[in-house]
């Protein structure tokens, strides 16, 4: 899409007010209504763009179901009801955005049929899917390199399948190093990584650096990965342990990141330890019926909007055309209109070829005027009284 492109007015599902109804609720209704909204915590609040790319899966999509606007809240369905015999189904989409920077320094992957990727000789279970978003700075050769390079630092690695995660970890340490010795590259660029690494069920998530993986349940955000600032109380200590500084948050007064690979001229000796490090934390998770789609994202995605907003906002368009591009697309758009400072990719992963069903909640004798956003806002305070 063209610098300057108008985009279409976007759907209005952000609004979090309520207004008051005059009913009359008794005791016992009263206490209805605040056990129906204790759920798990759904996520945090915020945390304080032009040519557009994207990409979809060759993925065949499901038709596009008419369904009710209002998205609801709470699952009447347990997870457990048939999770043994979930098999998840992956489809994706993606969206980049140049946003008010002058160059694009980021870069993706989307790979839902990891096993047909690699070929038949892989060693590697079916079914499996990989996906990656790397934020460079200083340049675009650390984000092109690794995105180019890191799943083959993985499935090369003499510990996968049968250690995934000691895998993972040795291949961004790996793929750090072999971009150092390219000599053609400047090496002096970086790039955050988040990667996430499917095997049947089981999903891994790698992260180093800040930029974020959030899966959707059931309309619940759960995070899946930990923003590596400078100013994270837990990255502080180890910086500063290691002879690090961190100034106005930044490591050693020059980078807004923690963790990232590349940036060779704030590193040490191959092996040494450094105050900026490149190993990545790692997240397995077991995929169930409730896992609907997982948001991989950038920090300018995450800069302007809660991961429960994310949630919220492609739980809804997912119901409506089941399109997980056209989803991220509108993550982006949505990021733009409230004035993003960085570059924008967002990569968006279904489980399931169906869209999201509408959510039931229990009958009550009052009608509910209260946004989902807004609901679970409601919740996270409830469950921080109890």
């Amino acid at each position: 899409m063209a610098a300057g492109t108008d985009y279409p007015s976007p759907l209005s599902m952000l609004d979090g007010s309520y207004r008051k109804e005059n009913v009359t609720v008794t005791k016992e209704e009263k206490s209805l209504t605040f056990e129906s909204l204790k759920q798990p915590n759904m996520g945090k609040p915020p945390r304080h763009l032009s040519a557009m790319r994207y990409c979809v899966s060759s993925a065949q999509l499901a038709p596009t179901t008419e369904v009710e606007s209002d998205v609801g809240i709470v699952s009447s369905k347990s997870s457990s009801d048939s999770n043994s015999a979930f098999v998840p189904v992956f489809r994706s989409g993606s969206c980049s955005e140049i946003g008010p920077k002058p160059y694009m320094e980021d870069e993706h992957i989307c790979i839902d049929n990891i096993f047909k990727h690699l070929g038949a000789t892989a060693n590697f279970p079916s079914p499996g899917a990989f996906y990656g978003v790397f934020d460079g700075h200083g340049g675009t050769d650390a984000a092109s390199f690794i995105r180019e390079n890191i799943l083959r630092f993985i499935v090369e690695d003499s510990h996968f399948p049968f250690c995934a995660k000691k895998a993972i970890k040795s291949a961004f340490l790996n793929a750090d190093h072999a971009f150092a010795d390219t000599g053609s590259l400047d090496s002096s660029s970086g790039t955050t990584a988040l990667t996430a690494l499917i095997s049947g069920r089981t999903m891994l998530i790698a992260n180093a650096g800040d930029c974020r993986a959030v899966l959707g349940r059931r309309g619940r955000a759960v995070e899946l990965s930990k923003d590596h600032k400078p100013n994270c109380a837990s990255e502080r200590v180890r910086i500063e342990k290691l002879g690090g500084v961190v100034y106005d948050g930044y490591l050693n007064g020059q980078l807004s990141v923690a963790r990232a690979l590349g940036d060779w001229h704030m590193k040490g000796s191959k092996g040494s330890s450094c105050p900026l490090s490149a190993e990545p934390e790692l997240e397995e998770t077991t995929l169930s019926e409730e896992d609907e789609f997982l948001i991989l994202g950038c920090d300018g995605l995450w800069d302007v909007m809660s991961s429960q907003c994310a949630v919220t906002i492609a739980r809804k368009e997912l119901m409506l055309h089941n399109d997980p591009e056209r989803c991220s697309r509108e993550l982006v758009r949505e990021a733009l209109k409230r004035n993003t400072c960085d570059n924008l990719t967002v990569v968006v992963v279904c489980f399931s070829p169906d869209p999201p069903p509408l959510l039931e909640i229990p009958k009550l004798k009052f009608k509910r005027s209260i946004s989902a956003e807004g609901l679970n806002l409601l919740q996270e305070v409830l469950d921080s009284k109890s």
